[in-house]
């Protein structure tokens, strides 16, 4: 009879250890949203109030440090706190001295986040300033911008590897076969020699793929575009409303869309799904000019389908613009120079082509990806690192993408659109 108490004993504490280890962040910090947990332990938590109770505790480094807090007003469900009262009270966090209360100095930003542009100023603190790279060293640090929180490495690795499990429309090796065949060092790339006597995509189930309502609308928004620089670009309506259906598509009808929202909602850098959307549309589809003074180009067709200028190809670094051309026979696969690690899609390629006579040196490309997948990690690369490497992680395997913001033009107050996106070589 006592044997059998124990075990019953034993049993019941291990149950209850199991059912608290599922609502505790132990472990779970950062891992995408699990309907099999009773709680969530990801910055989208915190916007749909299913947090676990030890999420600030555990994942929120925040929650511990004045790191991006300095001036906060006061929340209860902080343990620590970074406000001019949290001496009174005896509840600062252990950093509040060094990154809240240090001197003030025209290298720092200690004491001027927020603060309006002045070019006496070595560097600056505000929400511009990571836009023109004059932002002062500490500034991530210590400064919560009109933009949002600073967003660190840590968190665009986690938000990116959560994004990559969320792809649920990339192709599969079934779906998606490519021969990607001679591969070249880097000294010869500019030979534009043809080394590659087959095309590059094998093969591609189009009936699947193209009918998903995400690849639908990428591609009637794909082909608005002259490719030429130097002619302007005009939309119909009907084009225009394209425009939103992709966005919507893949922003907001997408679990991965809205996980990339969650994500910059938590840390203010949107306010809401229309600011975000509109603020994305601003940003891709706004127009600027690249040649003759003309509205020829934008961040979306310099990234997505591709320009001449110059007399070669420029951008381009999308891989189903890449196989629609190769398909009509209008693109010349050559060679790669790069091939990331990756044995399955997405998987990043370094690419030298011709396309109808122009050729592009190195054109990468996620191969693979959903639409909204290319989108979201350009745009969060853009929003989070623009004009800098931007250091993702995709099964374990870092990727780097590089972007570059348009500096000659803008939108609203001062926003600048996004110039480039694209992988690094790195392999």
């Amino acid at each position: 009879m006592k044997v059998a108490a124990l075990l019953l004993l034993c049993m019941t504490l291990f149950h209850q250890g199991y059912s608290n280890s599922l609502d505790s962040c132990q472990g779970r910090c950062g891992y995408g949203t699990d309907s099999g947990y009773s709680c969530q332990c990801n910055t989208a938590c915190e916007k749909y109030n299913d947090c676990c109770s030890d999420y600030f505790t555990l994942c929120r480094d925040a929650a511990t440090s004045c790191r991006g807090r300095c001036d906060e007003k006061y929340n209860s469900q902080n343990p620590c706190h970074c406000n001019s009262l949290c001496s009174q009270y005896n509840n600062c966090c252990n950093d509040y001295a060094d990154l809240c209360h240090a001197a003030v100095g025209p290298t720092s930003c200690n004491g001027r986040c927020g603060e309006s542009y002045n070019s006496q100023n070595p560097c600056h603190c505000n929400s511009l300033c990571s836009q023109h790279n004059n932002c002062c060293s500490d500034c991530s640090d210590i400064c919560t911008t009109d933009s949002g929180a600073a967003i660190t490495d840590a968190e665009l690795k986690s938000l990116s590897e959560t994004l990559y499990v969320l792809d649920s429309n990339k192709a599969s090796a079934s779906q998606l076969i490519i021969d990607p065949q001679a591969l070249v060092p880097d000294s010869q790339t500019s030979s534009q020699s043809d080394l590659s006597s087959r095309p590059l995509f094998k093969y591609l189930n189009e009936n699947i793929l193209f009918s998903r309502p995400t690849y639908a609308a990428f591609l009637n928004v794909l082909n608005n575009y002259k490719r030429m620089t130097g002619q302007t670009e005009s939309f119909s309506s009907q084009q225009l409303t394209e425009q939103d259906t992709f966005l919507k598509e893949t922003m907001l009808n997408t679990e991965l869309g809205r996980e990339l929202f969650a994500f910059l909602y938590t840390k203010g850098v949107y306010k809401s799904e229309s600011e975000f959307i509109q603020d994305l549309k601003n940003m891709w589809f706004g127009l600027y000019s690249r040649n003759n003074n003309a509205l020829d180009s934008s961040g979306f067709e310099h990234i997505f389908a591709g320009e001449i200028k110059g007399g070669k190809v420029s951008g381009f670094h999308n891989w189903i613009q890449f196989y629609l051309l190769e398909k009509r026979g209008e693109l010349n696969y050559y060679s790669h120079s790069f091939n990331g690690p990756w044995s399955n899609y997405p998987d990043v390629l370094g690419l030298q082509f011709k396309w109808d006579g122009y050729y592009k040196q190195v054109g990468s490309a996620v191969i693979g990806c959903s639409p909204e997948f290319d989108f979201a990690i350009y745009s969060l690369c853009y929003i989070a690192r623009p004009g800098k490497q931007c250091r993702l992680s995709l099964g374990g395997k870092e990727l780097i993408i590089q972007t570059y913001t348009w500096d000659n033009s803008s939108y609203g107050n001062g926003k600048k659109y996004i110039g480039s996106a694209y992988p690094v070589s790195m392999y």
